[in-house]
């Protein structure tokens, strides 16, 4: 019988350390009831109509308590649905999930378990602690630290654990680090034992703080360390100084505002990822299909007449071969024609569908294009220019001025996006965001349209701007931005390292 419940381990914190069948259950359930420290990015692959409810506990500030958690998610699976309880870390490694299975099976609700990478092993290996080493221990044990240190009887064999066990780690215990160190020294675990202290592991928060046992409390009291985190206790911590590559990262800590249309974010969103930086997607526009599609259609049907067809992006190639496979047409109605691309991504994007682009500009912008046609005799020919509405002048004039005859038609539209106004004022006002990236003019005009006019000044001080290239630079001016990074090579792997590069020559 398929199971009304997943319990889901969300995984430590990088939406990339999702499993597989996770995932699958996020997409496919009805109900998400998730916790604090599930992160926020898996609730992009929920199915549009699922219902999100907030479960989170965070240092004693519990949105529901368990047992009211446990009537939730029987009551949502009661009523029909599927409900994907997605638990940070693992369902299992002192995540409660054990008690939520049972009052499950206690109400004959079949349910399935889904394990998930747990933070012990994920933010040590993200610090560079392997857990086990073979010339270090091979004994790894992990301990809640979240046990009351008043309490008359303990469950923790103290003795055994300073005495008997290589690595130690320890979950929730940064409240009651000063007890857990004392314990374990005076149970003959050596003061110069090595420890790891790690704050927000595999995000690009993640803060790490080494010490001894006898010095690490009050180390962590000195920079005010604060949950969530684990402690790493033992001889592998000391591989850290060798092994550490994620905190070398050179955009980590970074907070990136990314403005670009969602269906497109994705590769600007990955790089940035990648490079360590926390992504906070605000898209402020909206790719969709022109209003009146019917130029389109007209152009489709009689690419017999044309001598050129020209893409100036990647969502312009999309829309039209959308639109050609949805007649009785294919590739070969294309056979006859030259084409021409502005920018690598669009020349790729047209690869896709068999053609290689017979012009390619050095420099991504319509001033280029123009450029390059100047070596070809156009008196007479007649192009295809599929674009945005919202598309600058610049390149139907100038190809007319040559003599072509341009067919310019509206293959898309872009539609603002208003999103979560709030919190990206919220943000701005607390000065919790680095940089604000712009891939076009249009998310640049867009982007300042959702802030108060009489605030915008204010709001966006202390956030550096960066630019995808001299159009969107030009527009950002115009528009009251100081632009800081202008990208030279006008694409997003071109943008990614001009963030890069200014960050590096920040630190000098």
């Amino acid at each position: 019988m398929a199971a009304n419940v997943y319990l889901v381990g969300a995984g430590p914190g990088d939406p990339g350390l999702i499993t597989v069948k996770g995932k699958q259950c996020i997409e496919n359930s009805d109900v998400i009831i998730y916790d604090y420290l599930a992160s926020p990015a898996l609730l992009n692959y929920t199915h549009t109509n699922a219902e999100l409810i907030y479960v989170g506990k965070k240092g004693g500030d519990h949105t529901l308590s368990q047992d009211k958690i446990n009537a939730l998610i029987v009551e949502k699976a009661k009523a029909g649905f599927t409900v994907c309880r997605l638990k940070g870390g693992d369902p299992f490694i002192f995540g409660r999930g054990g008690e939520e299975a049972e009052i499950l099976a206690s109400k004959s609700i079949p349910f399935e378990i889904v394990p998930g990478v747990t933070s012990a092993i994920a933010a040590a290996a993200y610090a560079g602690i392997p857990l086990t080493h073979r010339k270090l221990t091979a004994t790894l044990a992990f301990i809640t630290g979240h046990e009351d240190p008043h309490k008359k009887e303990s469950n923790i064999d103290w003795e055994s654990l300073a005495r008997g066990i290589g690595t130690l780690v320890f979950f929730m215990g940064i409240k009651n680090l000063p007890d857990i160190t004392q314990k374990l020294i005076a149970n003959g675990r050596s003061p110069e034992t090595p420890v790891a202290l790690i704050r927000w592991g595999t995000t690009p928060s993640q803060t790490t703080v080494t010490g001894t046992l006898d010095s690490i409390a009050e180390q962590a009291k000195k920079v005010d360390l604060k949950p969530p985190a684990i402690i790493v206790v033992g001889e592998v911590v000391q591989l850290r100084n060798t092994l550490k590559w994620f905190e070398k990262r050179p955009l980590l800590g970074r907070r990136i505002v990314v403005t670009r249309a969602r269906q497109q974010a994705s590769e600007l969103v990955r790089r940035l990822s990648d490079l360590g930086a926390e992504c906070l997607e605000f898209p402020t526009i909206n790719v969709m299909p022109a209003d009146d599609l019917t130029p389109l259609a007209d152009a489709v049907q009689n690419l017999s007449i044309y001598d050129w067809i020209i893409f100036t992006s990647v969502n312009g190639v999309k829309f039209f071969f959308d639109h050609l496979f949805g007649t009785d047409k294919d590739i070969r109605a294309l056979s006859h024609l030259n084409t021409a691309a502005i920018g690598p991504a669009t020349a790729a994007k047209l690869l896709e569908y068999g053609l290689k682009s017979d012009i390619l500009p050095k420099k991504y912008v319509a001033e280029a294009v123009v450029e390059a046609f100047r070596k070809i005799s156009l008196e007479g020919k007649k192009i295809l220019l599929p674009r945005a509405a919202e598309a600058r002048p610049v390149l139907p004039l100038e190809l007319r001025k040559m003599g072509a005859d341009v067919d310019e038609v509206t293959a898309y539209r872009t539609k603002k996006v208003r999103g979560d106004t709030d919190q990206l004022i919220n943000r701005l006002e607390e000065k919790t965001i680095d940089m604000v990236t712009f891939t076009s003019s249009s998310t640049v005009q867009n982007f300042k349209a959702l802030l108060p006019p009489d605030r915008f000044k204010q709001l966006i001080k202390g956030a550096t701007i960066a630019s995808i290239g001299p159009i969107t630079t030009g527009t950002a001016i115009e528009s009251g931005f100081e632009v800081a990074i202008t990208a030279k090579s006008y694409t997003i792997p071109g943008l990614c390292d001009a963030i890069v590069k200014f960050y590096r020559n920040k630190k000098v």
